[in-house]
């Protein structure tokens, strides 16, 4: 059959586009719709699957990943996806960027902001099934906000801020299955633990920056 990530990018899909149309409707934080849709997407896949007649998979690998266990099938999709959505944000790069931070200006000029706004949807939403088979629905968003979150501490130019966290992520990832392999560990947790490490070691070398900086300002007045 088809590969299990081709059915999991169509439901994200789905998915996102959902959540744009509710939190437009409904007057709803995003937050509360994506809690809400998450929740229950999730419901309905675990329930599906316990539905399957002699289902031999393991959901555990869903739900905390398996990134050794990826098939070549596997790997063929997540490739296919991962170009698809380089060439969709390089092509599209500065109107998204625009219609994100400033929507009623990116309208005034002309520009599609509702449909920017679900194709970034969609975009998160293919991003996170990229990431699901190596570390599971749990850990999933952890992987995708804790390297961000160490850009941003580490520089404030936002396109250098892309480029450092994909370097983490990367870094993060090799250095993760090395931990995973030599202490057995699951992959997925090995990753996030070392991402949570860089950020820690970030946020350290920030602080003591900012108090250093402080104390030369206060000893030169």
């Amino acid at each position: 059959g088809l590969p299990i990530i081709l059915g999991g990018a169509v439901a994200a899909i789905a998915t996102a586009l959902g959540i744009g149309a509710l939190t437009r409707r409904s007057g709803l934080r995003s937050d509360a719709v994506i809690g809400v849709l998450f929740a229950g997407m999730f419901a309905l896949g675990v329930a599906l699957f316990s539905a399957i007649p002699n289902y031999v998979g393991d959901l555990f690998h869903f739900l905390f990943g398996d990134v050794l266990g990826i098939s070549v099938a596997d790997l063929i999709t997540l490739s296919i996806l991962v170009a698809l959505l380089l060439f969709v944000v390089r092509l599209l790069w500065k109107e998204l960027l625009f219609a994100t931070f400033d929507p009623l200006g990116a309208g005034a000029a002309g520009l599609p902001v509702r449909r920017l706004d679900d194709l970034l949807l969609i975009l998160i939403a293919v991003t996170i099934v990229v990431s699901l088979q190596a570390v599971g629905i749990v850990l999933v968003v952890a992987m995708i906000t804790t390297p961000a979150a160490t850009a941003q501490l580490l520089t404030k130019r936002f396109a250098r801020m892309i480029t450092v966290a994909a370097m983490i992520g990367i870094a993060s990832s090799v250095a993760g299955l090395y931990v995973s392999y030599a202490m057995n560990l699951a992959s997925g947790a090995a990753i996030v633990l070392m991402e949570t490490l860089v950020f820690a070691g970030a946020l350290t070398l920030v602080t003591v920056r900012n108090r250093m900086r402080a104390v030369r300002v206060g000893g030169d007045q």
